[in-house]
């Protein structure tokens, strides 16, 4: 292997012209200069590189700031008690890195609006102290040829930023974050290397942009689900109903409205491990759905990635194990309360943590149910059961020894079991976004009723369209709703970020 010394240290760092903080009374103006800002920057690091790759001097260090928006109170401003977020709790100077101003505007738009409006005060501008990893900076689906690191002599560390894992966590989302003495408190729940490590996990988990994702998200755990979403959503689009403009498969295959087949994107060679579905809508209004597959794990991961984009809900739609004797299999089961032995929380949301159920989901998914089974009121008790969900992170927890396990399950008055829903509720609560769950009954392990592989086809036919139908249907009940209702004050803390 050939041995390449490098001079002991590079001197020379090359940065952007400086910029000057403005101030702005504008939330739309605002944000249109952040987007300015972070398009100079990051083109400034990809020209660089750029002009490495083809022989530059590799020499020099190159770096680029994130952009910031900031804002400084100086009294306990008085806000509607009603309001869960868009306000400041102390006086104080309060910011956040950004990044990807394009994607979140709409969502930058409303959070500063609300500011402007409860406190009067400006937002500022500026350029933070946080540099843009080159990684970052790369235009979403940017092919590096390997030639390139033949011109390049030095490691790329060297020369750019690289993703700082120390700085991407989320002490900000678990009420961890430790401020020095006069240190500016966080205006937003992630900071910009956050968000930009998620969307890029995002793209690789789901094998589809960020930018289509909708703002009313399904979780499910069988496949069944999505291939029936596709087959509803083709429909739609087919016939140009529900007012949804486009439908978006893995590898960004686009179908517009009043078409039949994809006119954009590419089927990728094989499906992603976290495939998502997305039915959209003018400004993220659609429905976007996931098929996460079984287990804890991918339900945390892929919420954690997805809760950068600050849907307005998430719901879980998916097969559970029924635990009483006068459930029936396609019997619903709406979670109002979660035994969590998923464990893959417990560093950051301990398990003594109560995760409430939420009046506003509670409600769109039991009138969902009423309408779309046409039954109401003691007779919806037939079809439908209100109570705990156990999530657990064994899959052959029956081979176990029973005493433990159905002792729990009894005395926490459970009466369904899976392995997603209380990780999804719970990264819901710790993350600010309401969720939800609405399981179907799939086998009665406890009482020895297991689908034989006729039994299942059948009841695989026959329930999951409904299912979906169900949940598609509460999703939009939710979109219908002032968003000052949807975001609860039950998911806020003490000392809260003014973004939602």
């Amino acid at each position: 292997m050939e041995k390449r010394i490098y001079p002991e240290a590079i001197e020379t760092i090359v940065t952007p012209e400086p910029y000057a903080a403005q101030y702005f009374t504008d939330a739309r103006a605002a944000v249109k200069e952040l987007q300015r800002l972070y398009a100079r920057n990051t083109a400034f690091l990809r020209d660089s590189f750029s002009a490495l790759a083809t022989g530059g001097d590799s020499n020099v260090r190159y770096r680029a700031f994130y952009p910031a928006v900031s804002v400084t109170t100086t009294s306990f401003s008085l806000v509607d008690s009603r309001q869960a977020y868009g306000h400041m709790p102390t006086p104080g100077t309060f910011t956040t890195t950004v990044t990807r101003p394009d994607l979140f505007e709409n969502y930058l738009v409303e959070q500063l609006n609300l500011i402007m409006r409860n406190h009067g005060m400006p937002v500022m501008v500026s350029e933070s102290d946080t540099p843009i990893p080159l990684h970052f900076a790369l235009i979403e689906g940017t092919h590096v040829d390997a030639s390139a690191a033949e011109h390049i002599k030095r490691p790329i560390r060297d020369l750019f930023d690289v993703p700082d894992l120390d700085g991407t966590d989320d002490h900000i989302a678990n009420g961890t974050l430790e401020l020095g003495l006069g240190d500016p408190r966080p205006l937003a729940p992630f900071t910009a290397q956050r968000v930009d490590y998620s969307l890029h996990r995002l793209a690789h988990y789901t094998a589809t942009s960020p930018q289509h994702f909708q703002n009313y998200v399904l979780f499910t755990n069988y496949q069944f689900y999505i291939d029936e979403f596709c087959t509803m959503a083709r429909q739609m689009m087919a016939k140009g109903e529900g007012g949804y403009a486009e439908f978006v498969e893995p590898g960004n295959m686009v179908t517009h409205s009043g078409e039949t087949h994809p006119s954009e994107g590419a089927m990728p060679p094989r499906l992603p491990q976290m495939p998502a579905y997305h039915l959209k809508k003018p400004h993220h209004g659609g429905i976007t759905m996931v098929n996460i597959g079984v287990g804890p794990s991918n339900a945390k991961t892929i919420t954690d990635h997805i809760a950068v984009l600050r849907p307005h809900a998430w719901v879980m739609l998916g097969h559970c194990a029924g635990l009483r004797n006068t459930q029936a299999l396609g019997d619903y089961v709406l979670a109002h309360a979660y035994v969590r032995e998923d464990h893959v929380l417990d560093d950051d949301l301990p398990v003594w943590v109560p995760i409430p159920p939420l009046a506003e989901i509670q409600v769109a998914l039991q009138e969902a149910v009423a309408e779309v089974t046409g039954l109401s009121g003691y007779d919806l008790k037939r079809v439908m059961r209100t109570g705990t969900v156990a999530t657990i992170d064994n899959r052959n927890w029956e081979l176990r020894d029973q005493r433990g396990p159905v002792q729990r399950l009894s005395q926490s008055r459970a009466i369904a079991l899976d392995m997603e829903s209380a990780t999804i509720a719970a990264n819901g609560f710790r993350f600010r976004v309401p969720y939800g769950t609405l399981l179907c009954v799939s086998d009665k392990p406890l009482h020895g009723e297991l689908k034989l592989p006729g039994m299942a086809t059948e009841f695989y036919k026959r329930q999951v369209a409904q299912h979906l139908t169900i949940g598609i249907r509460a999703m939009e009940k939710l979109a219908e709703m002032p968003m000052e209702r949807l975001h609860s004050r039950k998911l806020r803390s003490f000392s809260e970020t003014a973004f939602q």
